[in-house]
């Protein structure tokens, strides 16, 4: 029996695509690992060890959480990069993974060493200031740092990543000078803040919180798209003061690039529905989080929206990048 000339020249598709369809069915066909590049406890872990118990459900396969923690997150990022792209290597970043650009020469690509799966979780920060301090609302806060002269002086605390970007972010689009000191953690900034030997801190709602409810802080805006569960009361700074302000903590499942359409399609659908899983996202909402889920498409498009943002906002404040 002869063939006919069209299917003659359909053949080569038709076996070209087959990899790619038995990849996408048959996906996965071994442990899927989940690398997070921080140590246990924070959001970031405590997402991949909540949706791991879903997907190793739904796939009939393992899905072990690795801790690989270092160096801001660069090292567990590059196991990640470097993993082979079928899939079977995931990682869970935070909003560190476009940041860290804007801090250190990096091993990888930010954007092109990686295929970008879903979103998980948005956090918004809360502008904070000891009790003490003149200045209540964000407006009140930018006249000081315009006042001139040392009661002008507006010092703020920054740990790193986007708690240190934001507030320059910040000073820059309000026209303001603000004095950065550095600390290593939340934990060593608060009993600063707390005395008046800092005057503001940009912190995550959760860390906040606390002192927030004590009054031991003041909050003068959260700056999310949306006002904060937590704090109701406290407007975003998009609302108070400078429209279209957004900073947030977030969390984000990637991949090695050059993941198969097939396999990432699938990755983000199932990872998607697992962090929106009502008794997850009540999880979430206790440690301050919003779940969230996105496309690979939408997922990198935020990623270079946040890579361009805050690099941008360094570059501006004279930061380059150091050897990790």
């Amino acid at each position: 029996m002869s063939l006919s000339r069209r299917a003659i020249l359909a053949a080569p598709a038709i076996l070209a695509a087959r990899p790619l369809l038995a990849q996408g069915t048959n996906f996965p066909s071994r442990a899927v690992r989940m690398v997070v590049p921080y140590t246990p406890g924070g959001v970031s872990d405590i997402t991949a060890r909540l949706i791991a118990e879903p997907l190793a459900a739904q796939w009939g396969y393992p899905v072990p959480v690795e801790n690989r923690a270092g160096a801001d997150g660069i090292i567990g990022t590059d196991v990640i990069a470097k993993s082979a792209p079928d899939g079977h290597t995931l990682g869970l970043v935070s909003v560190g993974h476009p940041v860290n650009a804007a801090f250190y020469r990096l091993p990888y690509d930010t954007m092109k060493d990686f295929s970008f799966v879903t979103l998980t979780t948005r956090t918004p920060l809360v502008i904070v200031a000891s009790k003490g301090f003149a200045a209540s609302t964000p407006a009140e806060l930018v006249a000081r740092a315009k006042s001139g002269g040392a009661g002008g002086q507006v010092t703020f605390a920054g740990t790193g990543g986007v708690v240190r970007l934001a507030p320059v972010l910040f000073a820059q689009r309000a026209g303001i000078e603000l004095t950065y000191v550095p600390y290593r953690g939340s934990t060593q900034a608060h009993p600063d803040l707390m005395a008046g030997r800092v005057d503001i801190m940009f912190d995550t709602v959760p860390a906040a919180l606390p002192h927030i409810q004590s009054g031991a802080f003041k909050a003068l805006a959260t700056t999310g798209a949306e006002r904060a569960p937590q704090l109701p009361d406290v407007p975003t700074l998009g609302e108070a003061f400078m429209p279209g302000f957004e900073a947030s903590t977030w969390g984000m499942v990637i991949g090695p690039a050059n993941i198969p359409q097939p396999v990432l399609a699938k990755l983000s659908a199932d990872c998607g529905a697992a962090v929106m899983r009502p008794d997850i996202a009540a999880r979430h909402a206790n440690l301050g989080a919003a779940v969230t889920r996105s496309t690979p498409e939408e997922t990198r498009r935020f990623v270079q929206a946040e890579l361009d943002k805050w690099g941008d906002a360094a570059r501006k404040a004279g930061i380059q990048p150091q050897s990790a």
